[in-house]
């Protein structure tokens, strides 16, 4: 059947599937969402409780530095308590991947070329398969190899891609094929020019990021540009979003990034002005304090908030709630697209999250309702 709005699609790019842990990545399984924790690996409590943050703002998957045996040591508490699967960074070390395979990561974000002899990487690949691992090869412009840089001059697209098909070789012939790969840049240009290429030759997941993209803002603007790229060309399978801030924004603006796309629904998508002199109320106040009341809202739902009747209604008549400003300090309260009713400046942000409380129980029990019931 023909899209009724077909400029909004996206034909993804077919790639095959992988298990990390016991969430799918690739193929047809949603876009998932990642984010990497700063605390020190080694302290597990501090971990933990960044670790249940993300998983509170949604994460999917969440990647941990393991540069040193303290880390590792800790990483089987930190695998215990976690409800989202957890990938192990083991930098060069790979005595240090032996050792979070063993204490239960989900994945190991390994280069195989640079952790030394074919032996090595066989150890690494034998003790991914007894534990289920996945592996993800993770080649970044700023640390690509010596022989690449010199045969190039630069990092460019062609080297990003050859230093990935190189370790993807060494993966092949040790028979693993439970690996994702991402070729990062801070170039938005350079990374998007790269997973454009790599996407062309291989069909493993891949993970998208421009890393080292800069502060919540700035780096969320490159992000923005360079995954939102990709994404609606169809590229990619799990995103992180790397931010000069904490974790979990990072997954706030990964879940925006998706939204915006209509690739993942997850909570309340606004749709809001950017205020004027006709408002009847304060649009950028009101907004900040929604959005901040309203993160624990998962479910998918619209809201429209606009400051007068220019577009109010028309805006108010797509989202599932909405108010527009009026005058008097008395504005319009739109359910399901209809004129419903008044609400006075005073408490008006608290009458909002009731409502929008309110309709994402009706949708659940909607959807509770609708789910066939097993048979006895």
């Amino acid at each position: 059947m023909s899209s009724l709005r077909p400029w909004r699609h996206i034909e993804r790019r077919k790639s095959r599937q992988i298990m990390v842990g016991n969430v799918p990545v690739g193929g047809d399984a949603p876009i998932t969402v990642q984010t990497m924790t700063n605390t020190l690996t080694s302290d597990a409590r501090a971990t933990i409780d960044q670790i249940r943050r993300c998983e509170e703002a949604g994460v999917d998957i969440i990647r941990v530095s393991c540069p040193d045996v303290e880390s590792t040591t800790a990483l089987r508490e930190i695998v215990r308590a976690a409800n989202v699967p957890i990938v192990a960074d083991i930098h060069f070390h790979y005595r240090r991947a032996l050792e979070a395979a063993d204490a239960g990561a989900a994945c190991l974000r390994i280069n195989p070329g640079n952790i030394g002899s074919s032996e090595r990487v066989a150890e690494v690949v034998r003790a991914a398969k007894a534990n289920g691992c996945a592996i993800r090869i993770g080649v970044n412009a700023g640390s690509l190899e010596k022989d690449l840089l010199e045969k190039y001059g630069e990092p460019c697209p062609e080297a990003l891609v050859e230093s990935a098909l190189d370790h993807i070789r060494i993966l092949e012939d040790h028979d693993f094929h439970e690996y994702k790969v991402a070729v990062k840049a801070s170039d938005v240009f350079l990374a998007v020019a790269a997973y454009q290429e790599l996407a062309s030759q291989v069909d493993c997941p891949l993970h998208l990021g421009i890393t080292e993209a800069g502060g919540l803002i700035g780096g969320t603007v490159k992000s923005s540009i360079g995954l939102g790229m990709l994404l609606w060309s169809g590229i990619g399978d799990t995103i992180r979003v790397s931010l000069s801030a904490e974790p979990e924004e990072e997954v706030r603006v990964g879940y925006h990034l998706l939204k915006a796309l209509g690739i993942r629904n997850r909570g309340v998508r606004v749709i809001s002005c950017p205020s004027c002199a006709r408002q009847g109320f304060d649009v950028i106040r009101t907004v900040e304090k929604l959005e901040e009341r309203l993160q624990h809202i998962r479910t998918p739902m619209s809201l429209s908030v606009l400051g007068c009747v220019v577009n109010g209604p028309g805006e108010a008549r797509e989202t599932d709630i909405g108010v527009t400003g009026g005058g008097n300090g008395k504005h319009m309260v739109y359910l399901s697209g209809v004129t419903d009713h008044h609400v006075a400046d005073e408490g008006m942000v608290d009458h909002i999250v009731r409502l929008v409380e309110a309709k994402a129980a009706e949708i659940e029990a909607a959807g509770a309702a609708a789910e066939p019931v097993a048979a006895e």
